[in-house]
C-alpha cells in the first residue's frame, strides 16, 4: 500500500445500521447533495450521519471516520454506526480476499 492510499479520504453517508453511500473524494459534497441524501434517509425512516472516512477501505489497515453532521435525527450515536461499518467492512475484506 503506498502512503497515498493510508491517507485517503472521502465523503459518505454512513448509515446507523453502518451502511455506507460514498459522497466523493475529489471536492466537498454540495448541499443539494446533501439534503438529497438526507431526503433518502427520511423515506426510509432512518438517520444517518455525513462523515469524512480516512483510510483505505479495501485493505485490512486501519480506517478511521469522522463526524461532520447529523443527517435526518439519527436514533444511534455515531460510535454505534461506526462499529457496525467497521465490522461490516471487515466481512467485505475478508470476502473479498
Amino acid at each position: 500500500m503506498t502512503a497515498g492510499a493510508a491517507r485517503e479520504r472521502r465523503w459518505l453517508l454512513l448509515v446507523e445500521t453502518g451502511d455506507h453511500y460514498w459522497l466523493g473524494r475529489v471536492s466537498d459534497p454540495s448541499e443539494d447533495e446533501i439534503g438529497a441524501a438526507e431526503a433518502s434517509l427520511r423515506h426510509v425512516g432512518t438517520g444517518g450521519f455525513l462523515a469524512v472516512s480516512e483510510g483505505d477501505y479495501w485493505s485490512r489497515g486501519p480506517m478511521s471516520l469522522l463526524e461532520v453532521r447529523r443527517l435526518n435525527k439519527p436514533d444511534a450515536s455515531f460510535e454505534v454506526a461506526v462499529a457496525a461499518f467497521l465490522a461490516k467492512r471487515r466481512v467485505a475484506v475478508e470476502s473479498a480476499s
